[in-house]
């Protein structure tokens, strides 16, 4: 098929003018829109890697303007498409950047939407470092980033979870209770050694019951102010594993797998303890406008969860 050059430079297969376009047509019960668009658009994205650089990444994309216009049938969907393409390929997400994107994606329209709205999720990519050996690995932390533009107004809203290790304070204050009841029963009434002890403790008998452990999550949705200039990605997710202090780990030797035990054993949490803790960190971060978490613990003892949630205003 031949094709010819339009005025803004791009080629046009020949007699493409003369399709017919039924967005033209009348509208059968015309009313405004809230919100069309395109849900689970697969493109990739570029984010940041946490020490200064960029990763690609495979993401799923929500894209949507308004229609305000009650007598139009439709939007220019195609357009909103090629734009979004062109624009997340140009740059790394940042609040200005999809500010932009939203901005041109509103004037694509021609004038029948006033309003726009992305959903971008993809897994951020971070490497670990062990504990203790040196050794480190790849962890994976699922990721959805909202804006939406209104009335020259961005809201912007960063979603992100983490899994921990949570060790049951109730549990381990009954295997304590258990291991010097055993304790009692091997040596009562009997003169031992600082050696005895220490090889009594560790053997078998040394260890009459262990508190129960699970893998644990904290989900985490916050709303953003728009005055900075990146998302705080890896920050958030940095000062959300050092507050439950026990994030799951990668490369473990048996070094790494001690030095967890022993943090554990250091971090006794219920789930309102780690809903309290995941909340320190939302309510001091200036970045943050308002906030909501749910830590979920998915129970060893019980074949239901351990959840608690909580919210909050920064000032």
């Amino acid at each position: 098929m031949s094709s010819v050059i339009k005025s803004d430079g791009r080629a046009l297969a020949q007699g493409q003018d003369n399709l017919p376009d039924v967005a033209f047509q009348s509208v059968p019960l015309a009313r405004p829109l809230d919100w069309v668009g395109m849900d689970n658009i697969a493109l990739p994205v570029r984010v940041g890697d946490g020490a200064g650089g960029q990763v690609t990444v495979p993401a799923s994309i929500d894209m949507a303007v308004n229609l305000t216009k009650a007598e139009e049938r439709g939007i220019h969907m195609s357009r909103l498409y090629l734009q979004l393409q062109e624009a997340l390929a140009r740059e790394a997400i940042t609040p200005a950047g999809l500010r932009k994107l939203l901005a041109e994606s509103i004037e694509s329209q021609g004038g029948i939407s006033d309003a726009a709205r992305i959903v971008i999720r993809f897994d951020a990519m971070l490497q670990r470092l062990a504990l203790e050996s040196g050794f480190a690995g790849w962890k994976k932390y699922p990721v959805q980033v909202e804006a939406v533009l209104r009335e020259g107004h961005v809201q912007l809203t960063l979603s992100l979870a983490i899994e921990y290790s949570s060790t049951c304070p109730a549990s381990a204050a009954l295997s304590r209770q258990a291991n010097a009841e055993r304790f009692v029963e091997d040596f009562g009434g009997r003169n031992v050694s600082i050696d005895g002890i220490h090889d009594w403790l560790k053997s078998e008998r040394g260890m009459a019951a262990t508190p129960h452990a699970q893998r644990s999550t904290a989900t985490v949705k916050a709303v953003l102010r728009p005055q900075f200039d990146e998302l705080p990605l890896v920050a958030l997710i940095d000062a959300l594993e050092n507050a439950v202090a026990t994030p799951v780990q990668t490369a473990v030797k048996r070094v790494d797998e001690q030095a967890f035990a022993k943090l554990n054993a250091a971090n006794l949490m219920f789930c309102e303890d780690a809903a309290r803790r995941v909340a320190s960190v939302l309510a001091k971060d200036a970045r943050i406008e308002r906030y909501e978490a749910t830590v979920s613990h998915f129970e060893s003892l019980h074949p239901h969860d351990a959840v608690a949630r909580v919210s909050g205003t920064n000032a």
